[in-house]
């Protein structure tokens, strides 16, 4: 996980035939301006990876998208977080991926550096039950619940499974949200997982990985021994069907 985790670059420049960007956001920046920064499209003038990526490429101003103020992102990541984001730079190209989107046709892949701690779910609170891993192989397995919001302010989430209590399960939609996990490599700083996912809800694989004991070492929110490190966890691949061509697309760093 030796990348440039301190610094917003661009990983692919848009074109006519490429009505897209791609762009690599720093540990620490938000994806899109504060709430109280943002005016309309203008996006403010608050440091953000959509305020970079609207610096060098000015036609993003003028992408409509479905909260005002990002500027063709399509997908966020959190602060703390580091790793790749796509931008439509044309409408047409911004409603044809946010349409693949929640179609489920956009795979994202993460790397997270984990601190295995088989307690961690009971020492947080508000997790279901654990149940066994669906291996597919001896380092490979998937985790698929719903969600619901958690704790002061709903800054947290929560998986809702079959087995939560009645009140969990009011509070969650009813959607199922998978992750699905890889164990690449069990090293003496930690267990490095590569984690995709289809359709995505907030802060669905750092909690997923928590619920399973595998909480993100770095993680404020869902590691119960978090040591007061840097987040460990990275957007590392993006693939996603080409607007103008339908072929798939696929980005990875």
């Amino acid at each position: 996980m030796q990348r440039k985790n301190d610094d917003m670059y661009v990983v692919r420049k848009p074109s006519e035939r490429d009505p897209f960007l791609l762009l690599w956001k720093a540990r620490g920046v938000p994806s899109v301006p504060h709430a109280n920064n943002e005016k309309g499209n203008s996006c403010g003038e608050e440091v953000s990876a959509v305020s970079f990526a609207k610096k060098l490429f000015p036609e993003l101003r003028f992408v409509n998208t479905r909260r005002a103020g990002e500027c063709g992102l399509l997908h966020r990541l959190d602060t703390d977080a580091c790793g790749l984001l796509l931008f439509a730079t044309t409408q047409t190209s911004y409603d044809i991926l946010f349409a693949a989107q929640r179609n489920g046709k956009c795979l994202k892949t993460y790397e997270a550096l984990c601190t295995p701690n088989n307690d961690n779910a009971a020492l947080l609170g508000g997790f279901p039950p654990q149940t066994l891993r669906t291996l597919q192989s001896p380092d490979s397995f998937v985790i698929s619940s719903q969600f619901r919001a958690y704790g002061t302010g709903r800054r947290e989430v929560r998986p809702v499974a079959a087995n939560s209590h009645t009140a969990a399960r009011k509070k969650s939609g009813t959607q199922q949200y998978t992750t699905r996990v890889q164990i690449v490599e069990d090293a003496e700083n930690g267990v490095l997982t590569r984690c995709s996912i289809a359709n995505g809800f907030r802060h669905q694989v750092r909690c997923h990985l928590a619920w399973k004991g595998l909480p993100v070492r770095g993680d404020k929110l869902y590691n119960a021994q978090y040591d007061g490190s840097a987040l460990q966890f990275e957007c590392v691949a993006l693939s996603f069907p080409h607007p103008l061509t339908d072929t798939t697309v696929c980005i990875a760093v």
